[in-house]
């Protein structure tokens, strides 16, 4: 497989030569009849053979928009294959509109239009190939393996257990092993300074090279070419492992665990071996899109229609009680980070408990407030935490930072829920699951993490909608 200048020379002297193909091609008689006799909005055009010093500066300014703006792909990166043929042709089409440009201003040298738009036609699906065929590994490569991780008890454990070779592996200049606290840096060939001068036997670590620390990872990826990260933490529901995690789902390069380590919710039930894939892949790339832009739309369509509401609700909740309209708390997102969160006050402006309890039973919900919980309508101001990025429509649901330590007690597995981003409802929500009982609740969400999908989210949306008419028609 090609790296370095290797890479960089072969994938751009590809283009240019796709580029040169692809004009000379569409320039045909043949092509350019075709095209403009059975094409439908191109079908009156004319037959443009172009030939002489017009062909050669087609040629030429064609090779040059394509491979200037396809440059960003000549980096030796990892990439999934979705990726990388979405950026393709991403960037084709952007040096499309660069060559129409110059039509655009009639220069003497332009593209005719037939010729200019069946040359992006072939270079969009010429062009993914051509990387996506130039990454490939051959069969017989044993791929790179890197082991990432804070915990150097479990990486000497799970060396072993790595069937191909291992380039090294990164971790703090502080980490543990076996529980103890040492510095990396004094790792060698012979084993680890201990705190009394002695030194500690790695095992099958010591005849690996410490490549650097965490913040490293995505440097040590695009750099030795890394196709596979065994993640070796201390715990699996911080935001180290997550933040390793999604750097190796950004480059495409596979994250394995070691069983032991690793909690269930992250690997397949099915899988018996000891190193096994991560099963909480981030969504796939056009499911991704999909939720993204409709976590978007719905956001902008439901702040937009429900100005009035929200002003009729702002004049209610002023002439129910004292106290500001809106209230604001901090909240868990994705991989532990937090975000503030805005809702319609329902209750008497008072200290806040963090211990779960059922609207029933709080004496503190005003009248504006009961009705607001009921419909559900005190969660609109959250559509711009969707609008922001920081909530989905779908997920689970966002708990306050401070109450989660009680939840936690109950429900020691709670942070499993930090693996996938917040949502305005979930499965837990349409199943009316609440803080109260947070086994049951968590029980809804892990499952929702494990069926996520594109689809899933619209059918949780549908039911909650159902969910709230009925509540209206009460």
């Amino acid at each position: 497989m090609l790296t370095g200048w290797q890479y960089r020379t072969v994938s751009s002297l590809g283009v240019i030569l796709l580029t040169i193909c692809a004009v000379l091609v569409v320039n045909h008689q043949f092509s350019q009849s075709i095209f403009t006799t059975y094409v439908p909005l191109f079908n009156r055009l004319d037959v443009t053979v172009l030939s002489g010093r017009s062909l050669y500066w087609a040629i030429t300014l064609s090779a040059i928009a394509i491979a200037g703006v396809l440059f960003p792909l000549y980096k030796p990166q990892p990439r999934r294959i979705l990726d990388t043929v979405f950026l393709a042709q991403k960037r084709v089409l952007v040096g499309g509109f660069a060559l129409a440009t110059l039509g655009y201003f009639r220069w003497s040298y332009r593209l005719p239009r037939a010729t200019l738009t069946m040359t992006i036609g072939v270079l969009s699906i010429a062009i993914p190939v051509w990387f996506v065929w130039i990454r490939h590994r051959p069969v017989e490569d044993p791929g790179r393996t890197l082991v990432v991780g804070d915990d150097l008890g479990q990486i000497e454990q799970i060396i072993p257990s790595i069937e191909v070779p291992v380039l090294g592996y990164l971790c703090p200049s502080v980490v543990s092993v076996r529980g103890e606290s040492t510095f990396a840096e004094t790792a060698s060939h012979d084993g680890i300074i201990a705190h009394d001068g002695g030194v500690k036997s790695w095992g099958g670590v010591d005849a690996l090279t410490r490549l650097g620390g965490l913040s490293r990872l995505e440097d040590a990826l695009v750099e030795y070419d890394v196709d596979t990260v065994v993640l070796a933490f201390r715990q699996a529901d911080r935001a180290e492992f997550f933040g390793a995690l999604d750097t190796c789902h950004e480059h495409g390069v596979d994250a394995k665990v070691h069983r032991e380590y690793t909690d269930s919710v992250l690997v397949s039930e099915g899988d018996v071996d000891e190193i096994v894939d991560v099963d909480l892949e981030p969504w796939d790339p056009l499911d991704h899109l999909f939720k993204r832009a409709f976590d978007f739309a719905f956001a902008l369509v439901g702040l937009v229609a429900s100005v009035p509401l929200m002003i009729a609700i702002t004049v209610a909740i002023k002439l129910d009680s004292h106290g500001p309209v809106l209230y604001s708390q901090d909240r868990t997102t994705g991989f532990g980070e937090t975000f503030p969160v805005y809702k319609f006050r329902s209750m008497v402006p008072e200290g806040e408990s963090v211990t779960p309890t059922g609207d029933e039973k709080n004496d503190r919900i005003t009248r504006v407030g009961c009705a607001l919980r009921r419909t559900h309508l005190d969660e609109l101001p959250q559509l711009w935490s969707i609008l922001a990025g920081n909530m989905s429509v779908v997920g689970p649901r966002a708990a306050w930072t401070e109450e989660e330590v009680l939840l936690e007690e109950d429900a020691p597995a709670w942070r499993k829920r930090w693996f996938v981003k917040p949502g305005l409802t979930g499965l837990a929500q349409i199943n009316d699951a609440k803080s109260t009982d947070p086994e049951e609740k968590l029980r809804y969400d892990l499952e929702y993490i494990r069926q996520q999908s594109f689809w899933f989210d619209l059918k949780i949306v549908i039911r909650q909608v159902w969910k709230i008419v009925i509540s209206v028609l009460k």
